[in-house]
């Protein structure tokens, strides 16, 4: 393994990244609720009560069940969310540790990859980072994705999903702390991730596993992207290359000014490890940046070596280089 650059972002390591691995009508035009006093959640059963969240806007609020390895540490609920008046799925996790303080917790937000179902957040997705990571873990499935209304646009219109989740974790759900506010990105994650912390002044650090930056490079290097891409997007790269830069960080790497951990291994076979390569050579003189590498061809992984590293990035208690 080499470990090349400087200070890097947060989160949560997941063993393994899923990142590949009965709706309520569209509910357009209702006005949002207001949010949430920590006061009154806690009043009406406690700050970490989901189902004193739900509104016209946060509805069908479920605890699951993710599995005995995880929910012995997390409590785990999958709601639904408005976004632009579609019905949006998502899950959290919530340590219990967390939870028992009846404080505003640390959050990390992780964005999934994939297109369309292939890809889709699992009931155990949360829960798997949350464990890796130590925080709440919040993540959407996208419109389009995992019985969420719409179309996948692969960072499109879809990116307000991500917005929106934002906005709710700051102005509803009481329980989050947005000071240290991070995003994680997998895969076709960066797509949602990189712009993301281009226009949202809220994420403060963020972390790329395996995550694409260049979808033009996408397109030409995989036969089966170029479909993906244009049934998404709409257009092929040559029909409409400004849709193309805007999905990807490659090209406006200068704007992103929060710090970034990257990993990435040599011979994937999903996201050419080129992309990534790319753009820290291009962040590093914009912001902290670490870029950790793998010789293997593991996908969207967190090898468990680097694990207490990024839990300790988490903490504070990290030093200046992971070298």
């Amino acid at each position: 393994m080499k470990t090349t650059g400087i200070l890097g972002i947060v989160l949560a390591a997941v063993l393994v990244l899923v990142s590949l691995a009965a709706c309520q009508p569209e509910q357009s035009g209702q006005p949002a609720s207001s949010a949430l006093t920590d006061a009154s959640a806690a009043d009406s059963g406690g700050l970490y009560r989901m189902e004193n969240y739900e509104n016209s806007e946060v509805f069908q609020i479920a605890k699951v069940n993710a599995g005995a390895d995880y929910d012995d540490f997390c409590t785990t609920y999958k709601f639904s969310y408005l976004s632009d008046g579609l019905k949006i799925n998502a899950y959290v996790s919530i340590p219990f540790s967390v939870a028992d303080t009846q404080k505003p917790g640390k959050c990390l937000m992780f964005n999934h990859g994939g297109n369309r179902d292939y890809g889709a957040l699992t009931k155990a997705t949360t829960a798997r980072v949350s464990y890796a990571c130590q925080r709440i873990v919040i993540a959407s499935q996208y419109r389009g994705c995992g019985g969420s209304q719409g179309k996948d646009q692969f960072g499109g219109d879809d990116l307000r999903d991500v917005i929106k989740l934002i906005d709710l974790c700051e102005n509803h759900f009481s329980f989050i702390d947005m000071d240290d506010f991070c995003v994680a990105g997998a895969s076709r994650g960066g797509v949602m991730t990189y712009p993301a912390a281009r226009q949202d002044k809220r994420i403060k650090r963020i972390i790329a596993l395996s995550a694409e930056s260049d979808l033009f490079e996408a397109y030409e290097s995989r036969d089966d992207m170029k479909t993906v891409l244009k049934e998404t997007i709409g257009y092929t790269p040559d029909e409409n290359p400004e849709e193309y830069k805007k999905r990807s960080a490659v090209y406006w790497a200068d704007e992103i000014k929060v710090p970034v951990l990257m990993f990435h291994a040599k011979q994937d076979k999903q996201v050419s490890y080129s992309q990534s390569e790319e753009l820290y050579a291009k962040l590093k003189d914009s912001t902290d940046c670490t870029f950790i590498t793998y010789d293997d061809d593991s996908h969207a992984i967190i090898h468990p070596e680097d694990i207490g590293t990024i839990r300790d990035w988490l903490k504070g208690t990290s030093k200046n280089s992971l070298n």
